[in-house]
């Protein structure tokens, strides 16, 4: 099997900052990376001679991804996939040491689906941004609703107030962002600037509100953490007196978190050319920092408050929405249903 050419293919450079490749080297780390815009699933690791790797499949509209034990989870426009690892330890392929294969596919519709967690039983939850709300899968349905803000009424695919993040806590539902407090179909976008808010699933209580357009909640090290999109800021939610209290500015609209060990992954999108995002105040950040949107992954040292590497796309993709880690993987390839490979991947259980 060969891996795509993907600056030929597509008119696509990835440009590191100079230690980002030593970084992945010293962390035994390797990316996944998921871009809607294009429809593609990206796989980052490093070569046999320490350049960058980087496989690629198509899937349509794929957003939201989260790992498993033994692979990943990432939605597509009307499936979510599970994604399991073909190879056994030690075993390579065409020196890929991961072979992620489609392994099941669940069809939901065009749910919209953005933030997935893996719970404490084992149960994928996900956000089901068209009808506002957690759900998990079904055997014989589209989905199982699990919660939804008590401020919605009914179930309706109007995608009311833009639910988008997903935050577990001891393994169990524990916190959701949303865009704006809406009962009435996209009533979402006219809180796009401070209406942003996050919800504690448990109780029902808003414990953080006056945010704009926040994303990807994650809980790590006892912290309530989010990317606060619409201004750009990075930072955590302090519980006690709901304040946001940001860490660090990214350059981009960010989509997309994961912690690996002292390090935050942050994926960065430039803003689209319309109302949505150039009224936010991260247009005017860029402005006053003189800087451009990048389209990438941001790496932060949350001992530092900063960032520290970087990974930028120039070319075709300009817009992101996850990104993972990948511990103890040196080089990822995957499967997918543009060609035959997947014809031939054939296996037996011991």
């Amino acid at each position: 099997m060969k891996t795509t050419d993907v600056s030929q293919q597509f008119g696509l450079e990835f440009i590191t900052s100079p230690h980002f490749l030593a970084w992945l080297h010293e962390q035994e780390l390797s990316l996944a990376i998921s871009t809607y815009e294009i429809g593609k699933l990206f796989l980052l690791g490093l070569g046999e001679n320490g350049a960058m790797s980087v496989f690629e499949r198509t899937f349509n509209r794929c957003m939201g991804m989260c790992p498993t034990s033994n692979g990943f989870y990432m939605s597509s426009k009307r499936q979510i996939w599970r994604f399991e690892n073909a190879l056994q330890p030690g075993e390579t392929q065409d020196g890929y040491d991961r072979l992620y294969v489609p392994q099941v596919g669940y069809t939901t519709g065009d749910l919209d689906v953005h933030d997935m967690a893996v719970d404490d039983q084992g149960r994928l939850v996900f956000v089901n941004t068209l009808f506002g709300c957690l759900a998990t899968l079904s055997e014989t349905h589209s989905f199982k609703p699990l919660w939804q803000p008590p401020f919605l009424t009914g179930w309706a695919a109007q995608d009311r107030c833009h639910l988008n993040g997903l935050a577990l806590r001891d393994g169990r539902p524990a916190f959701a962002t949303m865009v704006g407090r809406s009962d009435t179909p996209d009533g979402w976008r006219q809180h796009r600037v401070e209406g942003g808010l996050v919800m504690d699933v448990q109780s029902n209580d808003v414990v953080a509100q006056g945010l704009s357009m926040p994303h990807s909640p994650r809980w790590y090290q006892d912290r309530l953490w989010l990317l606060n999109s619409g201004t750009g800021e990075f930072g955590y939610v302090d519980l006690k007196t709901g304040r946001f209290e940001a860490v660090t500015f990214c350059p981009g609209y960010m989509r997309g978190l994961h912690f690996h060990g002292d390090y935050a992954l942050i994926g960065l999108s430039k803003p689209r050319d319309n109302r949505t995002f150039l009224e936010l105040t991260l247009s005017e950040q860029l402005r006053a920092r003189q800087v451009n949107a990048r389209c990438g992954v941001e790496v932060i040292d949350l001992r530092l408050g900063r960032s520290v590497h970087s990974l930028y796309f120039e070319g075709l993709v300009n817009e992101l929405y996850d990104v993972i880690a990948l511990p103890g993987v040196r080089r990822p390839m995957a499967l997918g249903f543009a060609n035959e490979d997947i014809d031939r991947m054939i296996s037996i259980e011991a």
